[in-house]
């Protein structure tokens, strides 16, 4: 299956930065994404995490919401976190006829061991239940700073196989990175996968607007490098913790960086200070850089 057939807008000049950008939230923000609605362009991807202490029904409801506001909905499954196979099974089939979603976006989760019977995500892929069910796409995670409990050799292996399982079962591989406040290595990261032959589209992961003590926070609870340094690139300085910070930087940065080789990239906004004020500054950036009014990618 073709990247263009479930995505023909991914190919887009690079200076159009927001094209076809995509959110995150989270089961308990579906009346803020009602009150952002308004603000997003039609058929945005919006991926919904597999929180701890979330019932499925809360998860099907918010993709249902995603899907009823015009939006595309891509929950997220834990491999670890799964009871068990009717579980997994029921949540793929009610997100498939109840919300109409054609993505998932699968992890191996935290807990160090599972509490059913998937070790990591490979084995869910395994089983057939995505492509049975009429999802077409599905997403990975990509790591630019690495990851905090695997090894980067590890890592690119993972990468490799799933990219391979997931398009021999003709679904799409779709690449979503951490978010990262570092330019630098979200470039050099994207480099290295294409240079692996991996030409899967990919969304940088970007912090939205936020408290920088939030920002701080999340950071350290994702593993994400928050260097003085890196910090620097992105605007917040360590002996000045008061206020707010946007990824204007590094959302620059990146539009200046990237170029045809780096291949398929959107932006994936990580809205700490909730889905109106990323919204807000999603459209404030494209309005001051003469961009046009960003617009959704087209889905199958």
């Amino acid at each position: 299956m073709s990247y263009e057939k479930i995505h023909p807008n991914w190919d887009r000049d690079a200076t159009h930065i927001l094209e076809g950008y995509s959110l995150e939230m989270t089961a308990k923000e579906r009346p803020q994404l009602a009150e952002a609605a308004h603000l997003m362009v039609p058929e945005t991807p919006i991926a919904v995490p597999f929180l701890p202490g979330e019932l499925m029904d809360d998860r099907i409801a918010a993709a249902v919401d995603i899907r009823n506001l015009g939006f595309e909905p891509m929950a997220h499954l834990s491999a670890r976190r799964i009871q068990s196979r009717d579980e997994f099974a029921t949540m793929i089939r009610r997100l498939a006829t109840e919300a109409g979603a054609k993505r998932a976006f699968i992890v191996a989760g935290d807990p160090p061991s599972p509490e059913g019977p998937y070790e990591d995500t490979m084995q869910m892929l395994r089983e057939g239940i995505f492509e049975d069910n009429g999802i077409t796409a599905v997403g990975i995670g990509g790591h630019p700073e690495g990851h905090p409990a695997v090894d980067t050799d590890t890592l690119w292996r993972f990468m490799d196989d799933k990219v391979e399982e997931i398009s021999k079962r003709g679904m799409m591989p779709l690449i979503v990175t951490q978010f990262s406040f570092d330019p630098d290595a979200c470039l050099e990261w994207l480099a290295q996968v294409r240079a692996r032959g991996i030409d899967a589209p990919v969304r940088l992961g970007i912090p939205g607007p936020a408290g920088i003590k939030r920002l701080l926070r999340y950071a350290k609870f994702c593993g994400v490098g928050a260097s003085a340094s890196v910090l620097k690139k992105y605007g917040i300085s360590l002996t000045r913790l008061m206020g707010t910070a946007g990824p204007d930087k590094l959302v620059d940065a990146l539009r200046d960086g990237l170029s045809p080789e780096h291949g398929r990239v959107r932006l994936h906004f990580y809205p700490f200070g909730g889905l109106e004020p990323t919204m807000e500054w999603i459209n404030t950036y494209s309005a001051e850089h003469g961009a046009p009014q960003p617009v959704a990618e087209t889905t199958a």
